[in-house]
C-alpha cells in the first residue's frame, strides 16, 4: 500500500517510460508514487524464463535497443549497457535455382562482395551506401531533438537542411524513394522492412504511416544502429527501477489505477488491489499506459485503437541450423537481423493478402539471435552445450485476422512462418529446437490479440497508436505529452515521439512537470 496520502506526482504504469519519469522526478526532489497493476515492473520491456526448467532468460516482447538516448543513461546513472551486433542483416534467397543471400555487415568489403554476388555488379551497393548516408545525416540532426521541446515542422525541416531527404521521408511514400534508388527486388525489400515493423501499411500508403515507422527505425542514437541489451531487456527496466527507488520514488506493484479525477491543479487517483480500493492525491498524474487507458481513467471517450500487426515468437535451440547458402556461416547469418520472405514483391503480396482478410501464404518475418552477442542470457551449462536463442518478429499480420479464432490462426501462422524459414535451411528448424523440463519444444508465439490481453496494448499495437512525425501536431503541447488537463500527462508510447524502447516519453513528461 502507498505510504502516504498525497504525492507531488503519481505515475500510472511501471513500464520503462513510467520508470524513467519516476527516476527523473524523484532525483529532482519530488515525492513520487508509481502504481503498477502487474506483480512486477517493466511492462513490455521484460526478460523472462518462458520455458519450464530451462535457464534461458529471453527478452520476451521487445528485443533490441536503438532509441534510448545515452543522455537518459547518463542522467540517471544507469548500470546498463548494450553491445553492437557484428552483422546488420542477412537475407537468404534462391536465384536461378541456387541458394544465395545478401549479407550486410562484417566490414565494407564483406558487404560489397555480398551485393556483387547477389546482383552481379556494384550499382546496388553504391545506391545502398548513398541511401543510408542520407538517413544517417537525418539521424544526426533529428535524434537530439527527441529530448528537447517539440520543434514545429518548419524548424525540423531547417535542422535537417536537405530538401531531398525531407521529401523522401516526410512528404512522399517511402516506396517511391526505394524504387527510384534500387532495382533488385531483395535489396528493395530489405530497405522497406524498417517501415513495416509493427505497422500494417503498403510501401505507397498515402497516410505515410510507413514513413513514420521507417524514420524511427533509422534515427536511433543518431546512427540507426539496433543493439543488444546486455542481460536482456529486463536488465534495462531493473536498472531503471533501481534508479527510481534509489532516488526516493515509491513503487508499488499489484495496484491498478481505475480512475483519475482532476480540476487541472490537483488530482485524486483511485486504485484497486486484491484487498480493496484506495485513493491518493497528487499535484500531477503521469500515465504510462495507452491513450485508451488514459481516456478510461478520465471518463472520456477513448480513441479508436490503432491495429497491431505482428507475430512474436520466442525459441531456444540446441544449435543453430545449417543454411542452404553455404557461403555464409550460420553464426554470421544469425548475428544480425535474419530476414525471411522479405523481398519487395513478397512484402506487397503479404500485405495484399492480409488486407483481403487472409493470413499471408508466405509470411514475412525477421529473426534475432541475441545469445550470439550476449551469451549471459543463457545459463553456463547451456552456453557450454552451444544453445542459442531466437526471437522472431512477423510482419503483415493485423489483429483482425485473429478475431474469429485466435488460437487456430496463431497455430496456422506459426506453421507457415517456420516453413518459410525452413525453405532456406539445410535441416528442419524442428530438429534444432530444445525441449523444456516436460519434454515440450521450447517455442512460444504471441499474436496481436495475445499482446492486447497480456499487456493491454490496444489492438495489440506495440506503439500504443500510430507513430507521429517528431514535430508539433495539432493539439500537442510543448513536449508532446500534454492532455486537455494541465496536470495530467501521457508518458507512455502513445505520446508524440513515443513507440519503441526509448524512455523518451518518460523523460519528456518529467521535463514538462519540472517546467523545463
Amino acid at each position: 500500500m502507498p505510504a502516504r496520502e498525497h504525492y507531488d506526482v503519481v505515475i500510472v504504469g511501471g513500464g520503462h517510460n513510467g520508470l524513467v519519469a519516476a527516476a527523473y522526478l524523484a532525483r529532482a526532489g519530488r515525492s513520487v508514487l508509481l502504481l503498477e497493476r502487474l506483480g512486477s515492473t517493466g511492462g513490455a520491456a521484460v526478460s523472462t524464463r518462458p520455458f519450464a526448467g530451462v535457464d534461458a532468460r529471453l527478452s520476451r516482447y521487445s528485443y533490441l535497443v536503438s532509441l534510448l538516448p545515452q543522455k537518459i543513461v547518463r542522467d540517471l546513472d544507469l548500470t546498463f549497457t548494450t553491445r553492437k551486433r557484428t552483422v546488420s542483416s542477412y537475407t537468404p534467397v534462391e536465384r536461378a535455382g541456387r541458394a544465395t543471400g545478401l549479407l550486410v555487415g562484417g566490414g565494407p568489403d564483406r558487404t560489397r562482395e555480398s551485393f556483387e554476388r547477389l546482383t552481379g555488379g556494384d550499382a546496388e551497393y553504391t545506391s545502398w551506401l548513398a541511401f543510408y548516408d542520407t538517413t544517417r545525416r537525418v539521424a544526426e540532426r533529428v535524434f537530439p531533438t527527441l529530448t528537447e521541446p517539440l520543434p514545429d515542422r518548419d524548424e525540423l525541416r531547417r535542422r535537417i537542411d536537405d530538401d531531398g531527404a525531407w521529401r523522401m521521408l516526410f512528404e512522399e511514400p517511402i516506396g517511391a524513394a526505394i524504387e527510384a534508388r534500387f532495382s533488385d527486388d531483395l535489396v528493395r525489400g530489405v530497405a522497406l522492412t524498417d517501415a513495416l515493423i509493427g505497422t500494417f501499411a503498403d510501401a505507397h500508403d498515402p497516410s505515410l504511416k510507413q514513413n513514420r515507422c521507417f524514420l524511427y527505425h533509422v534515427i536511433g542514437g543518431g546512427t540507426g544502429d539496433w543493439d543488444v541489451p546486455v542481460g536482456g531487456m529486463g536488465a534495462l527496466t531493473d536498472a531503471l527501477a533501481s534508479a527510481a527507488r534509489t532516488a526516493g520514488a515509491e513503487i508499488v506493484t499489484g495496484h491498478e489505477a481505475t480512475r483519475v479525477e482532476t480540476d487541472g491543479r490537483k488530482a485524486d487517483v483511485t486504485y484497486r488491489t486484491r484487498e480493496g480500493e484506495g485513493t491518493v492525491a497528487a499535484r500531477h498524474v503521469l500515465v504510462g499506459a495507452s491513450p485508451q487507458v488514459l481516456a478510461s481513467l478520465l471518463g472520456d471517450e477513448p480513441p479508436v485503437p490503432a491495429e497491431g500487426a505482428q507475430l512474436k515468437v520466442n525459441m531456444l535451440l540446441k544449435r543453430l541450423p545449417r543454411l542452404r547458402d553455404t557461403a555464409v556461416d550460420p553464426r554470421e547469418a544469425f548475428a544480425g537481423t535474419f530476414h525471411i520472405a522479405e523481398g519487395y514483391d513478397q512484402l506487397a503480396a503479404a500485405h495484399a493478402e492480409a488486407a483481403a482478410g487472409r493470413l499471408p501464404s508466405a509470411p514475412p518475418s525477421e529473426i534475432y539471435c541475441h545469445s550470439l552477442t550476449d551469451p549471459t542470457i543463457l545459463g553456463p551449462d547451456l552456453v557450454e552445450r552451444g544453445y542459442q536463442t531466437l526471437t522472431l518478429f512477423g510482419l503483415h499480420t493485423p489483429a483482425r485476422l485473429f478475431e474469429r479464432d485466435n488460437d487456430g490462426a496463431r497455430e496456422e501462422l506459426l506453421k507457415s512462418t517456420l516453413a518459410q524459414l525452413d525453405a532456406h535451411l539445410a535441416e528442419p528448424l524442428a530438429d534444432c529446437l530444445a525441449t523444456d523440463a516436460d519434454g515440450r519444444p521450447c517455442i512460444e508465439a504471441k499474436t496481436p490479440l495475445d499482446l492486447e490481453r497480456d499487456l493491454r496494448l490496444p489492438g495489440g499495437n506495440i506503439f500504443h497508436r500510430d507513430l507521429a512525425f517528431p514535430y508539433v501536431q495539432e493539439g500537442t503541447g510543448r513536449w508532446g505529452v500534454e492532455t486537455r488537463h494541465a496536470n495530467v500527462l501521457l508518458c507512455g508510447a502513445g505520446a508524440v515521439r513515443g513507440g519503441g524502447v526509448s524512455g523518451i516519453p518518460g523523460h519528456n513528461a518529467a521535463m514538462a512537470v519540472l517546467g523545463q
